[in-house]
């Protein structure tokens, strides 16, 4: 799978890029019986306008399968947190999306 990163008022270290990449590849399994060339689009960054205290980090991804487009977002204090949140929605999501194309 491809994957497709951009980041917004967030400096893109390599550490961060790493994560995102190693994240996303584990999503593979579950769409592995679609034909098609799969693309990821994650985007990473600080937001500023936010009732919390601190710096809050947002994450979103968005996976195009056939018929559908799966997206998740998530906020966190941590990037790597919203991250792996990010992951963990979209691999419930694309199990369910497997399923369905099993019938």
């Amino acid at each position: 799978m491809k994957v497709t990163i951009k980041a917004t008022s967030l400096d893109l270290t390599p550490e961060v890029k790493e994560a995102i990449e190693e994240k996303i590849a584990t999503l593979d399994k579950f769409i592995s019986h679609i034909d098609a060339s799969v693309e990821a689009f994650v985007e990473v960054a600080v937001e500023t306008r936010h009732h919390k205290k601190g710096r809050i980090y947002y994450a979103e991804a968005s996976i195009k399968v056939p018929g559908e487009i799966i997206r998740s977002e998530a906020r966190e204090e941590n990037i790597y947190k919203a991250i792996n949140t990010v992951k963990d929605e979209l691999q419930v999501r694309l199990k369910k999306h497997k399923e369905r194309q099993a019938r």
